[in-house]
């Protein structure tokens, strides 16, 4: 049975004493590090390299989204999950462009937390249920997504690939070692891609991608 490390950073006792009981009531998950801020955090995640890092947006010194976009950028096989009591589309958005894969409300941890640890540990994107209707709005409505720009169709295959990888929390080095393709044709399919669409930034991408039902089956 391969074990799941997981780093927890929560500035509140109470939170970290739930995420505890949660992770270690699954035998295959593994609490390698706690943190209450954001720099110990950064430091803690840096040094274990866990699989997940679980990060509350409200951390002192340092928030979640600057802590997400840090380790994003230094520690990218990282899965990012933030764990946060705000329910609305301005913090969904910043979480998914820092580079988290996972965005779970702390009343719903108890029934979302562990889903999302392994949806994200195989590459998936996991959103609250709560906040899914977010993906799909930039007004706090949930009408379908429309791309300003022209339709998938207009998507070259490899195009659509790449976009689809991406929408699933992929960093660009992860989706060319699975595509076996260099980083800088990656970076040039997503940029085509985006640009076709009218649509930028991962929060657009990974909306207009829950609207073509690209992430039911990831």
């Amino acid at each position: 049975m391969k074990i799941i490390r997981v780093v927890i950073a929560d500035d509140h006792p109470v939170v970290l004493a739930g995420l505890r009981m949660l992770i270690r009531a699954e035998a295959d998950l593994e609490i390698v590090g706690e943190a209450a801020s954001g720099p110990e955090a950064l430091q803690l995640t840096r040094t274990s390299v866990p699989d997940i890092a679980i990060v509350d947006i409200s951390l002192p010194h340092m928030n979640g989204i600057l802590l997400a976009r840090q380790l994003t950028a230094d520690c990218p096989s990282i899965g990012i999950i933030v764990l946060t009591q705000h329910e609305d589309r301005v913090h969904l958005s910043q979480a998914l462009d820092a580079g988290a894969r996972g965005y779970v409300l702390k009343k719903s941890a108890a029934q979302c937390l562990v889903n999302a640890i392994r949806g994200v540990l195989v590459g998936g994107l996991y959103v609250d249920p709560a906040m899914a209707a977010y993906l799909f709005s930039t007004s706090g409505n949930p009408p379908p997504f429309r791309a300003a720009g022209k339709l998938s169709s207009s998507l070259t295959p490899r195009e659509t690939e790449v976009l689809k990888l991406v929408a699933t929390g992929l960093t660009a080095k992860e989706i060319a070692g699975r595509l076996d393709l260099s980083l800088s044709s990656i970076e040039t399919y997503k940029t085509r891609a985006a640009d076709k669409l009218s649509i930028k930034g991962r929060a657009e991408i990974v909306r207009y991608a829950s609207a073509q039902g690209w992430l039911a089956s990831v």
